[in-house]
């Protein structure tokens, strides 16, 4: 009988060699400099490399070239790159490959710090989208439409459009209408799909990017599916790209020795989706429906049903428990959830979960909402979702720019020199070249004083803040 990795491992090219070189009894002579000798630990034991493990140094096999080929025909790209710096060096990518320095694009400002950090690498300036909360949750709907209609009638300079779909917390925009309109334009749409690995695969769930008429996207194969951490995909189709310039925009910030684990993992992620993955998503499905039903149940907690089907979102407020605190209680159980604020839970459950895990995780929950009950409150929209940018800078200019730092109370008025962003989401509540106002200061510190960890900043107590000199 065929075992489920043989299955695999007969359809992902990357996948066999790396198992091949792990099978066989060499004496390799290149790095990396460990040569998987056990006597340095297990935890270099699975480290092959691409260069001379799962190809020759020079590449000679094709086998990346080949697994990447897979992926594009999969997701119907015309190009596919793995890369093993996350969904932040694809982001990156896809700012360097449009516009040129001083060029405008268009952005959500909900939008993750790799693609606000891409637009300082590649001298963009940014016209920002207003970030739309749903006023029940408190949370971000996906793009407008109108929004992104509004802001190219108004600047006609802008070269691209870039925004996230899904968000982090599962919503959906209009993505073929907004296609529509930035085609209509003569504009590429390029797509932080980060979460959106699993989107195309199933009738319950929306198109992928580029089914719905994206120029690009960008991918974890490490969040919805089964690769390793910082495994991600860029597929594009080059109608309105340039593929060169895509190609030296990727390969800018790609690493020259990738570790073969993580791209084998990449192949053997398209691979699971290509055999199994309906079968797979079928059970995705269910059991996120079956938990929303039994959470459902509980007095007071808040079951988000306007997010993609494999989401589970929860709100806190009505329960009057404090989510910090539940997600350490969580943590002390052997169970971690994704996000853990005041007000919200998301615990990510993927094709890799079972109903027993599942389980797990509702009877950890349920007993520490028993525990930390309290007085119903109102949901107060968190500071990444209600900023509202005042831009003085460039994210170029700010970041380049002679800075000091002085005490938070000093920094109202002055422009922020650094991003600062309660992690999760990761959100930048101040951008560079941003003017830092009171309502961003009262947002961070209060999500650090709730016990959510401040990321990014220099100082991240917010007892200081760097601003432009």
């Amino acid at each position: 009988m065929t075992s489920y990795e043989e299955r695999l491992r007969a359809e992902a090219p990357l996948l066999d060699a790396y198992l091949r070189t792990l099978e066989t009894d060499g004496a390799p002579f290149t790095i990396p400099g460990h040569k998987r000798n056990p006597a340095f630990g297990r935890v270099v034991a699975g480290d092959v490399p691409l260069h001379g493990g799962l190809d020759s140094v020079s590449l000679s096999a094709g086998t990346l070239l080949e697994a990447e080929r897979r992926a594009a025909d999969l997701w119907g790209a015309d190009v596919a790159r793995f890369s093993v710096g996350g969904s932040t060096h694809g982001n990156q990518a896809l700012a360097l490959a449009v516009g040129r320095p001083g060029d405008a694009v268009v952005v959500p400002r909900t939008l993750h710090r790799s693609l606000l950090l891409g637009l300082v690498l590649a001298g963009l300036h940014p016209v920002w989208l207003p970030t739309r909360v749903d006023p029940a949750s408190g949370l971000p709907l996906g793009v407008r439409v109108a929004d992104v209609a509004q802001s190219l009638g108004e600047r006609p300079e802008v070269v691209a459009v870039f925004v996230g779909d899904p968000t982090y917390v599962g919503t959906v925009g209009d993505l073929a209408g907004v296609a529509d309109v930035v085609h209509a334009a003569g504009l590429p749409l390029l797509v932080d799909a980060a979460w959106g690995g699993h989107f195309g695969f199933h009738p319950a769930l929306p198109p992928h990017a580029l089914q719905a008429g994206a120029d690009a996207f960008v991918t974890s194969a490490h969040k919805m599916l089964t690769g390793y951490s910082q495994a991600a995909l860029v597929l594009a189709r080059t109608e309105r790209l340039d593929p060169e310039r895509l190609a030296l925009a990727f390969e800018a910030g790609n690493t020259t020795s990738p570790a073969g684990a993580l791209l084998a993992s990449m192949d053997a992620a398209r691979a699971l989706l290509e055999l199994d993955g309906k079968a797979l998503l079928d059970d995705v499905v269910a059991l996120v429906a079956s938990v929303r039903d039994r959470l459902g149940e509980v007095p007071g907690l808040t079951v988000l049903d306007q997010v993609e089907p494999t989401k589970l979102v929860l709100g806190l407020a009505g329960t009057g428990a404090d989510g910090v605190a539940v997600g350490r209680d969580l943590r002390s159980a052997g169970v971690e959830v994704e996000m853990a604020d005041r007000d919200w839970l998301v615990p990510i459950v993927s094709l890799a979960d079972t109903p027993e895990a599942v389980d797990r995780l509702v009877a950890a929950l349920l007993v520490s909402l028993r525990r930390h009950a309290g007085r119903p409150r109102d949901v107060v929209v968190s500071a990444s979702w209600a900023v509202r940018p005042e831009t003085v800078l460039s994210p170029r200019e700010a970041f380049f720019a002679p800075a000091t730092t002085v005490p938070t109370a000093d920094a109202v008025g002055r422009v922020s020199a650094e991003l600062v962003a309660p992690y999760p989401p990761g959100v930048p509540v101040l951008a560079p070249g941003e003017r830092v106002t009171a309502e961003a200061l009262a947002g961070l510190q209060a999500a650090a004083a709730a016990g959510t960890r401040i990321a990014y900043a220099a100082d991240p107590t917010i007892a200081t803040l760097r601003v432009v000199a």
